[in-house]
């Protein structure tokens, strides 16, 4: 512990003696640099935005044509379920048509 109170004394004893003209303004470049990382961030944003709107994008897409598929399917399996029973009904009118007939 004295080892550090007297790094802390010796720091203190330095800052004591540093000069009181301390200029105010920024470093040279300091204020570009700043507005560089600020619109590098932004830009940044910017693409990690497009990012997640292509990938929704695509998400929604293969959704649509998953069930696009599924409805396709879904309509044919009625259509062949659907086929012997007109097939029946059409058998069973022209066997009605021909009692008749005769």
């Amino acid at each position: 512990m004295n080892d550090v109170d007297g790094k802390i004394a010796r720091l203190l004893r330095s800052a004591a003696l540093t000069n009181k003209d301390v200029s105010l303004q920024a470093p040279f470049g300091f204020d570009t640099r700043v507005v560089a990382q600020w619109r590098a961030r932004e830009e940044a944003t910017a693409l990690s935005l497009a990012r997640l709107i292509r990938r929704v994008v695509l998400v929604a897409a293969a959704v649509t044509i998953v069930a696009t598929a599924g409805a396709y399917r879904e309509s044919n399996q009625n259509l062949e379920k659907s086929e012997p029973f007109a097939n029946e009904f059409a058998i069973a009118d022209s066997a009605i048509q021909e009692e008749f007939l005769q």
